[in-house]
């Protein structure tokens, strides 16, 4: 766990972390998961004319701007906003907020507007926070002059769709017409195509007469302008992506975004393909189970989604026997994080409520830190599976060496304080020695275990029963052929031949774990010098053998061996190796 926190991923539930190297897919956010979460306005559309917004224009910018139009642009930036524009102790200006509000309070900034003086000279009425459902958030102002002021924001085609006027590039405000629609949904559309969240910003006037306990209107609207923020990719996504789809993990984007803004950031990324399927929430809410079933497998993107979309996205996801995680960081996401097999809070962005629902935080909010996580998943999985085939191996050995000699003669070669010592072996310093080996890349290049794999797989059973073959023909030969191959005579003979069988035993386990270092693989050397672990393991295993047999004769039932007999022991070990390499070239 250690590791992986180094690895910027703090695991909060144990379990997850093996789930994760089984998830088939990924429900992924777009905004500071796959892209940089720092946003700025690098184009707009005021007065109907679109143009860019660059550090060196800005001021020129707001010239070109009629003077009435950049009044109410900056009283709806300052005032409809959700973030804070302070003095730190230095002195220095620090924005607080969103990234989307950062972006356009730096955009009002930059034109030349005050915070404080725009906030002070209108009182604020009512205000109505974001909400997921309608995708917007709006204030009512009392103007110094008299009268109300309502002011909205939001995603751009349903702001647009409430207005009924739009402000010319003269600073006039007239109906909107079929052509002038047409041009501001053409606009939408041309930043949304160049990967720009867009935000429509309009105001309306109100009658003296309206309630504040009422509802901000959401129709009636005149236009000031659509902005065009940039969020980039992140460095690495698009590796990253690829990544996850040479280990058979289907990448998917939900987000709240435009469907144009998403689809061109999906493919930026590499997450929407040719025959992939870009879907808008409320349509993907309107579809019946079965319409839902067959259309999933193909969706790539969900834009506009509410909550509750994603949530049903995992949900059916899981129902079609697939291994999900799903990455969060509003409150709102706190269901989807909830239902998934694994949920992947954001560690820097993410709320409290969304932290408490993950099994994972990924505390620096990046999409790689999630591929890592699935590596180590796998890196858990495949360590777990490599010491069972060695446990397995031993005792299938053990068992049947003892059971079959004490039916026939009546004695077993391996006393109790012998299979003692093969278990310390096999269970403290075998699984200390393979639960340590280290993720490799080439982890994620297999298909993932999903739900359905099996745990001991093919694989394992080819090599455990090679493997038991070997060891019990071998020490089946020792105990028939044994005196005459070494020449033992006389009372202590038995003894010998019990502690060569026994000596012989353990340095097949010994170098069986070499080989279950990679249970495919037939170069089980290759980075061992790098676990550090399993050499002291391997080390300390030999050091013991050699004590026990020399040394503790009395309390172990052995006697000391000569050096022909320590270098047969040894070979037979040594011999297991080529026989699982041969093993590993059969096919399963």
């Amino acid at each position: 766990m250690k590791k992986m926190m180094n690895d910027k991923a703090l695991v909060r539930h144990l379990a997850a972390c093996e789930t994760m190297g089984s998830a088939t897919n990924i429900c992924s956010d777009k905004t500071g998961t796959l892209t940089t979460n720092h946003m700025t306005v690098v184009k707009s559309c005021i007065c109907m004319d679109v143009r860019e917004v660059g550090n060196n224009n800005k001021a020129s910018l707001c010239s070109e701007i009629p003077e009435s139009a950049v009044k109410l642009l900056l009283q709806s930036i300052f005032t409809n906003t959700g973030g804070e524009i302070v003095i730190n102790k230095d002195g220095k200006r620090e924005i607080l907020g969103t990234p989307t509000e950062t972006a356009l309070l730096e955009f009002g900034l930059s034109l030349g507007g005050d915070s404080q003086a725009e906030r002070l000279a209108s009182k604020l009425v009512k205000v109505e926070p974001f909400n997921s459902t309608k995708k917007r958030m709006g204030v009512i102002l009392e103007l110094p002059e008299g009268g109300l002021r309502a002011h909205t924001k939001g995603a751009s085609e349903i702001v647009l769709a409430g207005c009924d006027k739009v402000i010319n590039s003269n600073g006039e405000v007239v109906p909107l017409d079929v052509e002038s629609i047409n041009h501001l949904n053409a606009t939408i559309n041309q930043f949304a195509n160049e990967a720009l969240r867009t935000l429509c910003l309009a105001y309306m006037e109100l009658e003296n007469d309206f309630s504040p306990d009422n509802a901000i209107p959401l129709s009636g609207y005149t236009c000031i302008g659509i902005v065009g923020i940039k969020d980039p990719v992140r460095p690495g996504v698009k590796e990253s992506v690829a990544i996850c789809r040479s280990a058979g993990i289907t990448v998917r984007m939900v987000t709240g975004d435009n469907i144009n803004t998403a689809k061109a950031i999906a493919r930026e990324c590499g997450i929407l393909t040719d025959d992939g399927i870009a879907i808008e929430g409320p349509d993907f809410r309107e579809k019946s189970q079965e319409e839902m079933l067959a259309l999933i497998p193909k969706i790539q993107v969900m834009a506009r989604s509410s909550p509750m979309d994603k949530h049903t996205l995992v949900r059916q996801l899981r129902s079609s026997d697939e291994v999900v995680a799903v990455t969060g960081d509003g409150t709102n996401d706190a269901p989807a994080l909830h239902e998934a097999d694994i949920g992947l809070a954001m560690g820097i962005s993410g709320t409290e409520v969304a932290k408490e629902s993950a099994d994972v935080i990924i505390l620096d909010d990046n999409f790689s830190t999630i591929v890592t996580v699935a590596k180590w998943g796998r890196s858990v999985y495949i360590n777990i599976q490599k010491f069972v085939q060695f446990q397995l191996t031993v005792n299938i050995v053990a068992l049947i060496v003892n059971f079959s000699s004490a039916c026939l003669t009546g004695t077993a070669p391996l006393t109790a304080v012998q299979l003692l010592w093969v278990n310390m072996i096999m269970d403290t310093l075998g699984a200390l020695a393979l639960a340590t080996e280290p993720p490799t890349d080439e982890l994620m290049k297999r298909a993932p275990v999903g739900k359905k794999g099996n745990f001991i797989s093919n694989v394992m059973w080819r090599n455990i029963l090679g493997q038991s073959f070997y060891q019990f023909m071998v020490i089946w030969y020792l105990q028939v052929k044994g005196k005459g191959m070494f020449s033992l005579e006389g009372p202590d003979s038995d003894l010998t031949l019990n502690t060569i069988i026994f000596n012989s035993f353990v340095f097949c386990q010994v170098f069986n774990e070499i080989s279950s270092r990679n249970m495919e693989e037939i170069n089980v050397f290759k980075g061992i010098l790098n676990n550090y672990v399993f050499v002291a393991v391997l080390g300390c295993t030999a050091v013991f053998q050699v004590i026990i047999i020399e040394l503790l004769g009395t309390f172990a039932s052995t006697t000391p061996l000569t050096s022909l007999q320590w270098f047969v022991s040894v070979f037979i070990g040594f011999l297991g190796m080529p026989i699982a390499a041969a093993l590993k070239t059969i096919p399963v």
